[in-house]
């Protein structure tokens, strides 16, 4: 699931137009009746809703299968491999390898080089908006509650604080570490124990009720990129189709 935006938009967007501009039958395709704009707008916005709808009822019927194992807490919603596989985040995915391919086509005309472009292009953008873009669509919570390690949320750091909430030098940590498993007392947790010595473990992190906010997030920045995508797919066809 999480590959297949980049193979749509690999095997459907990238040879909508490179196929027609390296074998040439856009000499005739382009002049018949609608102009090369006009006809590009056309099969691009045709083929995207096509294929956007298609991923929606597709990321819905995965979203159906997969609940069991979000009930369970045996995976989380938020988690990287699974947020992008559903809701409208693959949808806007979907378009948006789609837009890249029809773009990256155009601008290569070549079939395979594009399809090539687009697969490392895709892979880069879902790189890029996991590891950087994702964490920061919403401010993240703080808390010391170690409840919030189980499936659901996602954590996004966590360190140790010592008296005063300042960040603990952790060889200090490690010798009260040290010293409660060579003596554990009775009835008491390690965290406990090292809550009584002054020291916190804390959580970064974001739960899982904001799925739905990030889901939108994604899917608006994706959608205003698929757009300026196209947009410089029909500017290309205005100047560069001979």
């Amino acid at each position: 699931m999480s590959l297949l935006p980049a193979l749509i938009g690999a095997f459907a967007g990238a040879p909508v137009l490179a196929r027609e501009l390296e074998t040439g039958t856009f000499r005739y395709s382009w002049t018949q009746g609608l102009s090369r704009e006009r006809s590009t707008i056309a099969r691009l916005l045709l083929l995207a809703v096509a294929v956007t709808a298609a991923a929606a009822a597709l990321g819905e019927l995965f979203a159906w299968y997969f609940q069991p194992v979000f009930q369970l807490g045996q995976r989380s919603a938020l988690d990287a491999n699974v947020f992008g596989t559903h809701g409208v985040a693959f949808a806007a995915w979907t378009l948006a390898a789609f837009a890249l391919g029809a773009f990256l086509g155009m601008l290569i005309r070549r079939t395979v080089p594009a399809m090539a472009a687009t697969l490392g292009a895709y892979l880069g953008l879902n790189v890029l908006a996991r590891l950087v873009l994702r964490p920061h669509y919403l401010p993240a919570a703080v808390t010391s509650n170690s409840a919030v390690t189980g499936p659901s949320p996602w954590i996004l750091g966590y360190w140790w604080a010592g008296p005063g909430g300042k960040p603990a030098d952790m060889s200090f940590v490690n010798q009260v570490i040290q010293r409660f498993t060579s003596n554990p007392p009775p009835n008491i947790s390690m965290e406990q124990f090292l809550a009584q010595h002054g020291y916190t473990y804390w959580y970064r992190y974001i739960p899982v009720s904001r799925f739905w906010p990030m889901q939108f997030v994604e899917g608006g920045w994706l959608l205003a990129l698929s757009v300026l995508l196209i947009t410089a797919t029909v500017f290309l066809v205005r100047r560069r189709a001979a």
